[in-house]
């Protein structure tokens, strides 16, 4: 095997495959990225036991072949060559990886023991890259990290007709968007449940343009986007509906301005020390104001600021600092829109001022304000 190729595709080949490999392994082949040379392409590939991926790259081939090294020593090899052109080749028993005065050998790994990987499983249809990319980021905040509770690290993938629905919950918030769909059919229909940080990692190597073919089967979702395929095998269990948890009656509704609201959250949770809540006081009428507030004793901090309002005498809510944050960083409005249930109740935050169901729902359970 014999091939020349810019650098900096190389790498970006490289760095995408690897991003499967697992960080230790019992199996030594799974940490290897296996290279195929065919006429005009490098197609570089790797798996491990829960997801794999496969990079196509343009490259001038010399000699077909194959060849299977050490995945990450192979990336960190590409970060760190000169800008230009690279041949790579396989002399013996290990691969020649030269650029500009500089050359590096790897050992090869046997190609006899590395796994079949898996194939795409049936395409569903496709979806707009950037914007599938926007809605994981979205609703990945809420996924749960505690992997004894495996359900909640997943992120449901929802499909029906012509619409892609995003969710995913750790029981004290649930984030759901909704985005348009293009089906192979009309009547295409999934709803699955795909582990939140492999699915991050595919969203953010997309790149934001194009399309992603979006493939679900029984076991497995797979996508494909320029020249990159990924599959991710599928967490057994269903979260919850969130139909009733989202329908609040009669809400008492606020409206502010998104970037002023992050700005007086950050300041005032600076003394929120071991996750205590920060409160906030809502007073009435559309001049209103809302006062944030944190901390105990004499190590307190607050901030007023101007909150448009309907339905509220006066009424104090308190949350988590952290998880507000998220919520309130999850969305692209100028406004935010906040309905409260009241205290240790829901709370429904969503981008914009109008009414109606926006595409971008996140819920968010406040807790028992504190005596400040």
């Amino acid at each position: 095997m014999e091939f020349r190729m810019e650098r900096g595709a190389l790498t970006d080949a490289v760095s995408r495959a690897a991003r499967v490999l697992p960080a230790r392994s019992p199996v030594p082949v799974l940490g290897g990225l296996l290279l195929e040379a065919d006429p005009g392409r490098l197609r570089v590939s790797g798996l491990d036991f829960e997801a794999s991926a496969r990079v196509d790259a343009e490259a001038h081939t010399v000699r077909t072949g194959r060849a299977l090294v050490m995945g990450r020593r192979l990336l960190d090899i590409c970060k760190v060559l000169p800008e230009g052109p690279v041949e790579c080749a396989v002399e013996g028993s290990r691969l020649t990886v030269t650029g500009d005065g500089s050359r590096f050998g790897l050992s090869l790994l046997p190609l006899d023991d590395y796994p079949t990987p898996p194939p795409l499983p049936e395409v569903r249809g496709a979806v707009d890259a950037g914007e599938f990319a926007a809605a994981v980021a979205q609703v990945a905040v809420a996924a749960g990290r505690d992997d004894s509770l495996p359900v909640l690290t997943g992120i449901r993938l929802g499909l029906d007709g012509s619409t892609m629905t995003l969710a995913a919950t750790d029981r004290y918030r649930f984030a759901v968007r909704t985005l348009p769909f293009e089906g192979t059919a009309s009547d295409v229909a999934a709803d699955v449940l795909v582990p939140a940080r492999r699915l991050t990692e595919i969203a953010r190597s997309l790149g934001g343009a194009g399309r992603v073919d979006v493939a679900v089967d029984g076991g497995s979702a797979g996508f494909e986007h320029a020249g990159t395929r990924t599959t991710v095998r599928l967490l057994d269990g269903r979260l919850p509906r969130h139909d009733k948890l989202f329908a609040l009656t009669d809400p008492a509704v606020v409206v502010l301005d998104r970037a002023l609201l992050v700005e007086a959250v950050k300041r005032v949770s600076v003394v929120a020390d071991g996750g205590s809540p920060l409160q906030m006081t809502f007073a009435p009428g559309p001049d209103g104001s809302v006062l944030l507030q944190a901390g105990f004793e004499d190590d307190v901090a607050s901030q007023r600021l101007p909150a448009a309002s309907e339905g509220i005498e006066e009424m104090t809510v308190a949350f988590n600092p952290a998880y507000l944050l998220e919520a309130l960083a999850s969305l692209a409005d100028a406004t935010v829109r906040m309905e409260l249930m009241g205290p240790g109740q829901r709370a429904m935050i969503t981008g914009g001022e109008g009414a109606g169901t926006p595409s971008h729902q996140h819920l968010l359970m406040s807790v028992k304000p504190a005596l400040l």
